[in-house]
C-alpha cells in the first residue's frame, strides 16, 4: 500500500508541474534548423514571431540535438525569406559590428550557437541603446557569441596564410583545407580578389563543401555534391617541379641550430601543415 500511495504521488506531481491554469501542457518549444545561416534565420524568425522568451524556447542545430525531457520539438520551414528579414532587424537594430559577429558565430562548430545568437538578440531588446549589445559581455549569451565570432574569424584569417593552391593537370588551382568551422564564406571573397582570372576551388574537407571560382566570374559555394576526387589528385609536371623546388628551398634556407619548435608551433600550429607545400613529409 505504502509503494501504490508513492506511485499515486509521484504521477500527481507530475501532472502538476505539467499542467497550466488552463488544464493544458505547457512545454518548452525547441526550433530544430539545419546548420546554415539560412536554418538559424530562419528558427529565429519563427521564434521571434511567437514572441518567446528564452526560457520558453531554444533553438537546436539538427545532428547535435540533445533531446530534452518536456520539451515540444518542431522542425520549421526555411526559406530566404525568413533569412533577409532577421538580417535586416540585426542590421537595423543592433547594427552591422553586431550582425557581422552574429554571422561569424553562425558558422562556428558549436551545438548552442544558436542560441545564443537568439537570446543576444532578446539582451539587445533590453538595452536602451540596442547596438552596444556586444558591449555587454557580462551577458552569457553575448559573451558566447563574441567568443565564437572570435574564433572563427581568428581561423579564416590563419587559412588566407596558411592555404597552399596546387595546379592541377587541367589548369585548376585546387586549395584543400580541415578547418573547424565552416569558413570558406570567409575566405573565398579574399583569393577572388587575389586571384580574379583563375579558375580555383578550395575544398573544406571537414564539412564536404568547396567554394569554386571559374575565371573572370563571382565564386560560388558547392554543398552536398560530390566532386570526383580522384581528379584532385591528378597534379601537372609544373606543379610537382615548382614544388620540388620550394620544398628544397624552405629546406636550404632553414638553420638547423636555430630551430625553435615552440615557437613554431605557436605560429603554424600542426593542423595547418598537411596542406601546406613546405611542409610536405613533416607532418
Amino acid at each position: 500500500n505504502c509503494h501504490r500511495r508513492c506511485e499515486i504521488s509521484v504521477t500527481d506531481s507530475f501532472h502538476y508541474l505539467m499542467m497550466s491554469g488552463s488544464g493544458r501542457i505547457s512545454m518548452k518549444k525547441i526550433y530544430v534548423c539545419n546548420d546554415t545561416i539560412t536554418g538559424i534565420f530562419s528558427a529565429i524568425y519563427d521564434a521571434w514571431k511567437e514572441g518567446r522568451e528564452e526560457k520558453e524556447c531554444g533553438i537546436a542545430i539538427k545532428g547535435m540535438l540533445e533531446q530534452e525531457l518536456f520539451c515540444e520539438y518542431i522542425l520549421g520551414e526555411e526559406n530566404l525569406h525568413k533569412e533577409q528579414a532577421v538580417e535586416r532587424l540585426i542590421r537595423k537594430h543592433l547594427g552591422g559590428q553586431a550582425y557581422a559577429d552574429i554571422w561569424h558565430a553562425s558558422l562556428a562548430s558549436d551545438k548552442d550557437k544558436a542560441d545564443a545568437i537568439y537570446g543576444t538578440m532578446l539582451a539587445a531588446r533590453r538595452l536602451r541603446d540596442s547596438k552596444k549589445v556586444m558591449e555587454h559581455l557580462s551577458h552569457p549569451q553575448v559573451e558566447r557569441v563574441f567568443e565564437l565570432s572570435r574564433k572563427v574569424g581568428s581561423e579564416a584569417h590563419n587559412y588566407k596564410g596558411f592555404l597552399r593552391f596546387r595546379e592541377l593537370s587541367g589548369g585548376i588551382l585546387y586549395g584543400g583545407i580541415a578547418p573547424k568551422n565552416r569558413i570558406l564564406t570567409c575566405i573565398a571573397p579574399h583569393f577572388s580578389n587575389r586571384l580574379p582570372q583563375e579558375n580555383w576551388l578550395i575544398h573544406d574537407k571537414t564539412h564536404h563543401m568547396y567554394a569554386v571560382h571559374e575565371a573572370g566570374k563571382e565564386w560560388v559555394l558547392v554543398e552536398n555534391e560530390r566532386i570526383q576526387e580522384e581528379r584532385l589528385g591528378h597534379i601537372s609536371e609544373n606543379e610537382q617541379m615548382y614544388a620540388s623546388l620550394w620544398t628544397a628551398f624552405c629546406r636550404t634556407i632553414s638553420i638547423e641550430s636555430r630551430e625553435n619548435p615552440r615557437s613554431q608551433m605557436q605560429h603554424l600550429p600542426l593542423r595547418y601543415r598537411p596542406e601546406m607545400t613546405e611542409m610536405a613529409g613533416e607532418v
